[in-house]
């Protein structure tokens, strides 16, 4: 699996793009210089790395995304799910809702996702 974690300001970049995408690249230049205070040649250099790394393209000038702000976080849970829980959706489920209660609402979205994600369906 990938490497989904990006640094703070990597991540405030990628929400500039997903947030305007798709855009060309001397227009997210200018943004990133007004809004980062970033350099024509880091905005070139983080736009490269996330390229590489199969989140962003930048094809004729103009940066689209290759993975959507869903598929990327969903992706990052997934590995931290992994990497922490050991895979185990239930461990993490546990953890995360130990010492609170889920709301009706909460339960029955839960419940809907088990149904609808069920292997034996």
């Amino acid at each position: 699996m990938g490497d989904y974690k990006l640094a703070d300001a990597e991540e405030r970049f990628a929400e500039i793009i997903w947030d305007r995408e798709p855009l060309g690249s001397p227009e997210l230049v200018k943004i990133c210089e007004k809004e980062m205070n970033w350099k024509k040649s880091t905005t070139y250099t983080v736009l490269k790395k996330l390229c590489d790394r199969g989140i962003f393209k930048n094809e004729n000038a103009v940066v689209s995304a290759q993975m959507s702000r869903e598929e990327f976080y969903g992706a990052q849970s997934r590995k931290y799910v992994e990497d922490v829980f050991a895979g185990s959706l239930p461990k993490f489920l546990t953890a995360f809702c130990r010492g609170r209660r889920l709301s009706s609402k909460e339960a029955e979205e839960m419940q809907r996702f088990i149904d609808e994600y069920r292997e034996d369906r």
